[in-house]
C-alpha cells in the first residue's frame, strides 16, 4: 500500500469484504467514472452479485427490491454529483418503508470542493432525514485502515437495525482512480463481519391492553409488517374478532375471520354504523383504503397501535395505547390472556362474515356481467391466477387500491408494494429487484403512467435472467384523478390536460423495443389464463390490457352499488 490508489483500492476491497460477513450478498452499480475503486472491488469480491444499471434513480430502486425481498440490504454505488441526488426517491421510499439499503456515493476529494470543479455537488448528508446513519471518512488514508471494517460493519448493522433503512456512505476518492489492493486489514476470525449484533429481545409486557377492553365487540385491522398470519388469526379466534387485512399484511388468508371487502362493505352506511366496534387494534401500517381509514378516525373508541418501532403509525392521531413489538410477539401474549375474560356478543365476527360473503358474491357477480377488461377485475383476476410462492408487487395509484378493494382472500402469494412515501417512483426496477432476490416468480400490476415513469427499469431487463411479469393496466394517462373532485369541477378539456394527462404511448411497443414479449388479452375471461400461462413460462414478459378511464370509474360504482344492494338484503 505504497501508493495512494493502492490505498484507496485496499480501501474498498475492505469495505466489499466486510460487507460480505455482514451478510450482503447484492450490489447494483450505476457505471460512473469517480466510483471506479469501489466498483471494481465489488466485481472482484467473491459471495457479490453485482448488477450494473445505466440509471441511477432506477439502480436506487432495483436495490430497494432487493432489500425488500430479501430483508438485508443491497449496496447501490455510484459516481459524484447528481447521479447521487438521482437515488434521493430510493432511500426516501427506504426509510419510509424501513427496508435495508446501503447507499455508497463516490466524491471529490476536499480540495475540489467549492471550487467550480466540475461533476461536484454538496453530497454531505445528501438525504437528510431519511437516512439511519451516515458517514464522510474522507479519502482513504493508512493512518485511518485499523477503522475500515469497522466502517463497513457498522454500515451492514444500521442499515438492519431495530428500525431498517437506508445507510449512506459518502465516499472522496483521489485520482489516480486505478490501484492494486494490497493485504487487507485482519478481520475476525471465521469470517465472522467485524461488529455482530447480539440478539433483540422481543418481549410486550403482558396485561398492558387492559382485559376489560379485549371483552368488547373489537376488530383487528392487519396491514404490511405483520408477518405470517398465523398468529393474527389466532388472536382473531380466541376474541371472537374479524381481521380487516390489507392484502399486503400476509393475513388476508382464506380464514373464517378473514374481512378482506372492508373497503366495499365500510361504503355502505347502515352496514358501517351496525358493525361499529368498541376497540380497535391496528397491527403494522395502516391500510390503503381511504373509506377504511376515515371510518377508524370517526370512531371515538379506544385503538390501540401495534408496531415494530420506527415513527408513531397514528395518522388520523386516535391512538390511546402503543404497543412497541413485534405484531406476532404481541398477539401471542393477548391471546394467552384471553383464558378467563368473556368475549364480545354472540354473534358479533358472525355479523361480519356474512357482510363479507354478501361483499364478494356481489363482486364477482358485477365483474362477470363485464366482457371486456376492468380495472377491478384485473387486480382480482391476477391475484386469483399466480401459483403458490410467487410474489405479487402493486404500483401505488390504482392498482395497490383494485387489490386491496377487490382481491379476493387468497393463500400462498405474499402482496408487496413500495407505500413508504406512496410514490409511483421505480415501481418497474423494485419489481426486478423483487425477481433477482426471489425463490419464486414475480408478478408487477402497475398503471401505464407509473409504468413509463420507471422506463429505464427496462433497461438490460431482457438479459437479467429474472423470472418477472408484468401487468400494464393501460387507460392512456392518469386514471385515478378521474374519481377525485377535480374531474367534475373542471371542464373536460382542463381536467385532460393537467389530471388525465393522455400520453398516447404504444406500451406494447415500447416493451418490444427492450426484447419483451408482450401478450394483449381482449377478453376479461382470457385475462386469468394469460396470466397463468405467462407467468408459467418464466422470463420477462409484459401483459398489456387497455381500459377506458371513464368506465373505469361506471365499473367502480357499479360494483359499490352492487354490494350496497347485497347488504340491504342482509338488513
Amino acid at each position: 500500500m505504497s501508493s495512494s490508489p493502492d490505498v484507496t483500492a485496499t480501501f474498498c476491497a475492505t469495505l466489499a469484504d466486510e460487507w460480505v460477513r455482514g451478510g450482503v450478498t447484492d450490489v447494483v452499480v450505476c457505471p460512473g467514472s469517480r466510483s471506479t475503486p469501489l466498483a471494481l472491488a465489488v466485481a472482484a469480491q467473491p459471495g457479490l452479485r453485482v448488477h450494473v444499471h445505466h440509471d441511477e434513480r432506477s439502480g436506487g430502486f432495483l436495490a430497494v427490491g432487493l432489500g425488500l425481498a430479501a430483508r438485508r440490504p443491497a449496496v447501490v454505488v455510484t459516481t459524484s454529483g447528481t447521479a447521487a441526488a438521482e437515488l434521493h426517491p430510493a432511500v426516501v421510499e427506504a426509510g419510509l418503508a424501513q427496508v435495508p439499503l446501503i447507499v455508497a456515493t463516490a466524491d471529490r476529494p476536499p480540495e475540489l470542493q467549492d471550487v467550480g470543479a466540475p461533476q461536484t455537488i454538496d453530497q454531505t448528508h445528501l438525504y437528510g432525514r431519511s437516512v439511519r446513519w451516515f458517514a464522510e471518512p474522507g479519502v482513504p488514508d493508512e493512518v485511518t485502515a485499523s477503522t475500515w471494517r469497522s466502517l463497513g460493519s457498522r454500515a451492514v448493522l444500521e442499515a438492519t437495525g431495530p428500525v431498517p433503512g437506508p445507510v449512506h456512505l459518502n465516499l472522496a476518492f483521489r485520482e489516480p482512480l486505478i490501484g492494486a489492493a494490497g493485504e487487507r486489514p485482519a478481520g475476525r476470525a471465521e469470517g465472522r463481519p467485524w461488529i455482530t449484533m447480539g440478539p433483540r429481545p422481543d418481549f410486550v409486557a403482558p396485561g398492558l391492553v387492559p382485559d376489560s377492553w379485549l371483552a368488547r365487540r373489537g376488530v383487528l385491522v392487519a396491514g404490511e409488517g405483520c408477518g405470517g398470519g398465523d398468529a393474527v388469526h389466532r388472536l382473531a379466534t380466541r376474541l371472537g374478532w374479524p381481521v380487516l387485512a390489507d392484502p399486503r399484511s400476509g393475513v388476508r388468508t382464506r380464514r373464517t375471520t378473514t374481512i378482506a371487502a372492508a373497503d366495499a362493505i365500510l361504503r355502505h352506511g347502515p352496514t358501517a354504523a351496525r358493525l361499529q366496534p368498541e376497540v380497535v387494534i391496528r397491527l403494522g401500517q395502516p391500510p390503503s383504503s381511504k373509506v377504511v381509514n376515515q371510518w377508524l378516525d370517526g370512531l371515538g373508541v379506544e385503538q390501540v397501535v401495534v408496531g415494530p418501532g420506527g415513527p408513531l403509525v397514528d395518522p388520523g392521531h386516535r391512538a390511546s395505547l402503543v404497543v412497541r413489538g413485534s405484531v406476532a410477539a404481541a398477539c401471542g401474549w393477548l391471546a394467552a390472556g384471553r383464558t378467563t375474560v368473556p368475549g364480545p356478543p354472540k354473534g358479533w365476527v358472525d355479523g361480519w362474515a356474512a357482510a363479507e360473503a354478501a361483499g364478494q358474491d356481489a363482486i364477482e357477480r358485477t365483474l362477470l356481467d363485464h366482457p371486456e377488461p376492468t380495472e377491478p377485475g384485473i387486480a382480482r383476476d391476477t391475484l386469483a391466477h399466480l401459483p403458490a410462492g410467487a410474489i405479487l408487487l402493486t404500483s401505488s395509484s390504482m392498482p395497490v387500491r383494485d387489490l386491496e378493494w377487490y382481491g379476493a382472500p387468497r393463500d400462498g402469494v405474499r402482496v408487496m408494494a413500495n407505500r413508504g412515501a406512496n410514490g409511483i417512483d421505480g415501481v418497474t426496477s423494485t419489481a426486478v429487484g423483487l425477481a433477482l432476490a426471489a425463490q419464486g416468480p414475480t408478478v408487477l400490476l402497475i398503471g401505464d403512467v407509473a409504468f413509463l415513469h420507471d422506463a429505464n427499469g427496462l433497461l438490460g431487463l431482457a438479459g437479467r435472467g429474472v423470472d418477472l411479469t408484468i401487468v400494464v393496466v393501460d387507460n392512456d394517462g392518469g386514471g385515478i384523478f378521474s374519481f377525485l373532485p377535480q374531474a367534475g369541477a373542471l371542464g373536460p378539456e382542463r381536467f385532460e390536460r393537467l389530471f388525465g394527462t393522455p400520453h398516447g404511448v404504444d406500451v406494447a411497443a415500447l416493451a418490444a423495443v427492450h426484447g419483451l414479449p408482450v401478450a394483449r388479452p381482449t377478453f376479461a375471461a382470457a385475462i386469468g389464463p394469460c396470466v397463468a400461462r405467462e407467468v408459467g413460462e418464466g422470463g420477462t414478459r409484459v401483459i398489456h390490457l387497455r381500459t377506458d378511464r371513464a368506465a373505469n370509474v361506471a365499473v367502480h360504482h357499479e360494483i359499490h352499488a352492487a354490494v350496497g344492494a347485497a347488504l340491504d338484503r342482509l338488513g
